[in-house]
């Protein structure tokens, strides 16, 4: 009788002091702080909170948690991942630290946002610079915009957190805003801005969007937020489609491309559009996409005083659409078309290229799903304030996503890939630690698939120079 050997090895295991360091690449990350000078702009913006004789630097505690949730964790605790590889990360503070530290920034989380959101700008300013052609401002104007997209998600609240409330959906939680510069189809996308709000907060609050935008613009080296012209391209859904919102992309003199809520009067109005009027939609590649149309139907809404208290040069354009089959009908399709439509400010395009670029908004969805992969999905704390300064986290962590593809794996296709594939292919490569001539060197396992482009990357890095 033969004994099976199984699928797998017999392995015996045990615990011993061996040089293996566990999510070595997180190593990417950290050089991505000193490149960009974040470590130097945080720890200097925050020094009015480190205390005299404090051993953890404010700054320090901020990126280890943020450097966390890049490598998957969701919560304070999971900086123990970090604490556990000195080599590698330093001294990092215990979890009764970490939250003493967020606690008492919070007691001042005005003042707090504001410095760093001025150190991340700094950052964002030499990591721009530093990637040169494959920065998402490198020779923007009117006619090639840097992107802002804007949105809002629910995030739910498990326990009754200071001022979680009913959300829209029947759910119980927070309602954040968040603004994304878009890197376009070659990479991802950055955070500019966050706001936390209550769950019940309004899906098209105009003055929300106002803070959540001028917060952005402030965030983008480079231009004035004060006028940041037609080279800054504001693009939403149809909850920023108010009147108080388009005037204030108008008085700024930027471009938009925001959703709007058709009149109730469209079934009357669709019958008057000629059908010459209308041209063929594009498909994601460009090409033209059967059964899909679009019109400019300005002319048409203003002969029937429906664009009255609009700001000036306003474009209104329809898409119309049968849905696709299996999908549900709806009361507001008129003669088996569902009917879509934004406004825009742009002037000189072809109507179905302003309708692909405002259907590209799409992204922020995936930039907002990749947030709540990084730390978004779960604000762990009590406090309203407490939990601002976490969404500062996120963003951090988020930064240090973007800017790492951006400037270490620009020009290969790992540029685009999402944290879950960055921490099952780079981020947990094996590796052991060896120190020499009073030096740390990390020893790449050299049969891991990504190994090539792990050490491609750092010598990116490594080549980089800190402001």
């Amino acid at each position: 009788m033969s004994k099976r050997s199984g699928l797998y090895p017999h392995v015996r295991v045990d615990a011993a002091h061996v040089p293996a360091v566990a999510q070595a690449g997180g190593a990417l990350l950290t050089r991505t702080v000193r490149v960009a000078g974040l470590d130097a702009a945080l720890s200097e913006a925050l020094r009015p909170w480190r205390k005299p004789l404090a051993r953890h630097d404010p700054a320090k505690v901020l990126l280890d948690v943020a450097v966390s949730l890049a490598l998957g964790g969701d919560a304070c605790r999971d900086a123990a991942l970090l604490r556990a590889e000195p080599g590698v990360y330093g001294l990092v503070a215990s979890d009764a630290t970490i939250c003493r530290t967020i606690a008492a920034l919070a007691r001042d989380v005005a003042r707090v946002e504001k410095v760093i959101a001025a150190a991340r700008g700094t950052a964002r300013g030499h990591v721009w610079d530093l990637a040169a052609d494959a920065s998402p401002s490198h020779a923007i104007d009117a006619t090639n915009p840097l992107v802002i997209d804007l949105d809002a998600t629910l995030v739910t609240a498990h326990s009754d957190k200071e001022q979680a409330a009913p959300t829209f959906k029947r759910g119980f939680g927070f309602h954040p805003l968040c603004a994304f510069a878009d890197h376009g189809p070659a990479g991802t996308g950055e955070p500019l801005a966050m706001l936390l709000r209550p769950g019940n907060a309004g899906s098209n609050t105009a003055a929300d969007h106002e803070a959540v935008i001028k917060s952005a613009l402030a965030a983008v080296p480079g231009i004035n937020p004060s006028r940041p012209g037609r080279k800054v391209l504001i693009r939403t859904d149809g909850a920023g489609g108010t009147r108080e919102l388009l005037w204030f992309c108008h008085r700024r003199g930027l471009s938009y491309s925001i959703g709007w809520t058709l009149p109730a009067a469209m079934p009357q109005l669709y019958r008057l559009i000629p059908e010459d009027g209308w041209t063929a939609a594009y498909n994601a590649d460009g090409q033209a996409r059967d059964g899909a149309d679009v019109a400019d139907i300005t002319d048409l809404l203003m002969a029937h005083g429906k664009l009255k208290g609009y700001p000036p040069g306003l474009r209104v354009i329809v898409r119309r659409e049968r849905p696709h089959p299996g999908a549900q009908l709806r009361f507001e399709d008129i003669d088996g078309y569902r009917l879509t439509a934004f406004v825009t400010n742009t002037r000189r395009a072809q109507l179905a290229d302003l309708e692909l670029r405002h259907r590209r908004r799409a992204r922020c969805e995936d930039r907002i799903r990749i947030a709540k992969d990084t730390g978004l999905a779960n604000l762990p704390l009590q406090g309203f304030d407490q939990n601002r300064i976490w969404l500062l986290i996120v963003q951090l962590a988020n930064d240090l996503l973007a800017w790492m593809t951006m400037l270490a794996l620009d020009g290969h296709e790992a540029r685009r890939w999402e944290p879950k594939t960055l921490r099952h292919r780079l981020f947990t490569i094996a590796a052991t630690l060896a120190r020499t001539s009073r030096q740390r060197l990390l020893h790449i396992k050299d049969t891991a698939p990504w190994a090539a482009l792990f050490t491609t990357a750092w010598n990116k890095l490594t080549s980089l120079a800190p402001p």
